[in-house]
């Protein structure tokens, strides 16, 4: 997974630059991938190596159309909360543009999130990455959800940036 994430981020970061992407902007797309691998562990404490627990979680949700709402939750609760939470999950994001300024960078691109291979849900997701100890964590993170139904298209595209295997 976390090869074939890399190559999609790589693929995905070359416009950045018009050239391939820097060695840093690798390094954040690795810290990405690590943060994914952890999210799709079975081990439920890996995803606090990868989250820096002072950060903050915006979540868009706009799964109910007619009634979107916006959730903070502290990392923190949302590392407590990530024990208690189902196994099986996976989130596929394709990389679309990372941004890096010293030990600061973000990550930005669609995703979709599936529990024991079914879809969930997705949408976009910005991370905003901080380097500590020589290691790219995630720091803050906003993103949105939309219901599986209107996912289709969202799918599609994430999927289009991956060899499929048979």
């Amino acid at each position: 997974m976390k090869a074939l994430l890399l190559a999609t981020a790589l693929l995905a970061a070359a416009p950045l630059a018009a050239n391939s992407p820097t060695s840093e902007q690798i390094a954040v797309m690795d810290g990405v991938s690590d943060f994914f691998d952890a999210l799709s562990d079975d081990d439920k404490t890996a995803l606090a190596r990868q989250m820096v627990p002072e950060g903050m979680i915006f979540v868009h949700d706009r799964r109910t159309p007619d009634a979107p709402r916006l959730a903070m939750v502290p990392v923190a609760r949302h590392l407590e909360n990530w024990l208690k939470s189902p196994a099986d999950v996976a989130e596929i994001m394709h990389i679309e543009a990372v941004l890096v300024d010293g030990d600061m960078a973000q990550a930005w691109g669609p995703y979709y999130f599936t529990v024991a291979g079914e879809l969930s849900h997705c949408g976009v997701n910005s991370l905003s990455m901080v380097k500590r100890e020589g290691r790219w964590l995630v720091a803050n993170t906003s993103f949105t959800m939309e219901a599986p139904e209107a996912c289709a298209a969202k799918v599609a595209d994430v999927n289009s940036h991956f060899e499929v295997e048979p």
